[in-house]
């Protein structure tokens, strides 16, 4: 009976479900910070989402906010140290306006020509002190004066150029001579106004000065003012009483 054993073949259960074959186990590879146990090990084989890169705002933009900053700086330092160089010079020199009076005032000639023009020739006398103690003044050519009656130009003239030094007193004779065209009603007006023993009469100044700082000569500016005049009487060749007289000066870059 033994020699007669059949050996039947391993039969495989068709019906039988694959069998399920599982991933070989990887090893977990992890990253830590040396020395520093408390920290969380990420494991390397696991994807780390990549943070999106942050806008740059141009560069043409950057390099004019540069330039903006830079020339600003620059301006506030020019200011700073104009500011300080210009304090510095009042605080040594103590600069102060020049003074003018109109000592007196005579009419050489009030004529009414043939065409109805009248001709004034007047004689001012001004004193300008210089109240500096550091400071000295040029007198510039290019002057003018002008004796106004009302709105009305009675004659014009100018003063001679010359240099006052410090707190210097000047008297200057100044001859201002003027022709108007409409002579007979000016004169008409000028007497009728005599009546009454105060003329009111206008020295506009316009003078153009260089000041000197110690050895250094300065750029030119203008004393510009008006001193306005009460006089009596408009008598030819007669010294005329002022009765009031106020005057304002002011520099005019």
């Amino acid at each position: 009976m033994a020699d007669h054993q059949r050996i039947h073949p391993l039969v495989t259960d068709v019906e039988a479900p694959p069998p399920t074959r599982h991933p070989a186990p990887q090893a977990s590879l992890v990253r830590s910070e040396k020395g520093d146990p408390g920290q969380h090990q990420v494991p390397l084989g696991h994807a780390v989402a990549a943070m999106p890169p942050a806008l740059k705002p141009p560069k043409r933009r950057n390099c004019w906010c540069k330039c903006l900053c830079w020339t600003l700086s620059l301006l506030i330092v020019l200011l700073i140290i104009v500011g300080a160089t210009a304090g510095i010079l009042y605080l040594v020199f103590q600069p102060k306006l020049p003074k003018y009076s109109v000592d007196n005032l005579r009419i050489s000639d009030l004529t009414l020509n043939f065409d109805l023009s009248l001709y004034a020739r007047f004689n001012v006398r001004i004193t300008a002190e210089n109240p500096n103690k550091k400071i000295g003044i040029y007198y510039e050519k290019g002057s003018h004066l002008s004796v106004w009656y009302k709105n009305t130009n009675l004659c014009q003239g100018s003063i001679p150029r010359f240099y006052q030094g410090h707190q210097n007193r000047t008297v200057l004779n100044v001859a201002l001579t003027g022709q108007n065209q409409y002579g007979r009603t000016l004169l008409e007006a000028l007497q009728e106004q005599q009546q009454t023993g105060r003329i009111p009469l206008d020295l506009k100044i316009d003078v153009p000065v260089s000041i000197k700082l110690g050895k250094l000569k300065l750029k030119k500016v203008r004393v510009v003012g008006t001193c306005m005049l009460i006089v009596d009487s408009l008598s030819t060749n007669s010294l005329i009483n002022i009765k009031a007289s106020t005057c304002n000066f002011g520099v005019k870059l």
